[in-house]
């Protein structure tokens, strides 16, 4: 940690309901912040949009700016746990990179204020901006190396397919889920999988 990252508590529900109401909250901040912006949105927005007093918020999160940094660790996870759900089935390393983007642009699809969010998040607080893509490249990177030792991969830098990788899904996302509202087309995927396959030089 540096010292410019910013620590905040995050108070976890210690029931069931709780962890409902918690949810609930993370849902409205998520449509708050994602249609007018860090700075225009309220406590008393999401309050609303979540249908709770703000004595329930402020059980749960002490500022905006916390309820917003939860959010995008909620993201973060999110975002992973689709990626792995997507690939949990692939029978080799180059269908779980296909399946892997897919499910990320579904991801994007079904929450489409991702990309605001976490750009709003690099003037927020520019540290949490790059840990959200620097926790997902290493987590990347690391199933990239086993995969390269397994030899379903040839040898390369993991950490750099990493972030190649993940600025091709970064775009198809905004291109596909969040400009034109479509999942990407199978046409798309296959010109993808055939760029990682194959690169572009002449064979």
């Amino acid at each position: 940690m540096t010292r410019n990252d910013k620590v905040v508590a995050i108070k976890k529900p210690a029931t069931k309901r709780g962890e409902a109401t918690r949810r609930r909250l993370l849902a409205a901040a998520e449509a708050e912040f994602g249609q007018k912006g860090y700075h225009a949105a309220s406590v008393s927005g999401i309050t609303s949009e979540a249908g709770v007093g703000q004595g329930t918020y402020y059980l749960y999160f002490d500022s905006k700016e916390a309820a917003f940094r939860a959010l995008v660790a909620d993201v973060s996870v999110g975002v992973r746990r689709a990626m792995a759900e997507a690939v949990s089935v692939a029978p080799d390393r180059m269908t779980a990179e296909r399946m892997g983007l897919e499910g990320f642009v579904r991801y994007v699809f079904e929450h489409p204020h991702l990309y605001r969010i976490i750009q709003e998040s690099q003037f927020v607080d520019e540290a949490l901006f790059k840990r959200y893509y620097r926790d997902l490249a290493a987590g990347y990177a690391a199933v990239l190396e086993r995969a390269t030792d397994a030899g379903e991969l040839a040898p390369g830098d993991a950490e750099t397919r990493a972030w190649a990788i993940m600025g091709i899904g970064h775009f198809l996302g905004l291109r596909f889920a969040v400009w034109e509202g479509i999942e990407t087309p199978d046409s798309v995927m296959d010109a993808v999988m055939d760029l990682l396959a194959r690169g572009m030089a002449p064979r």
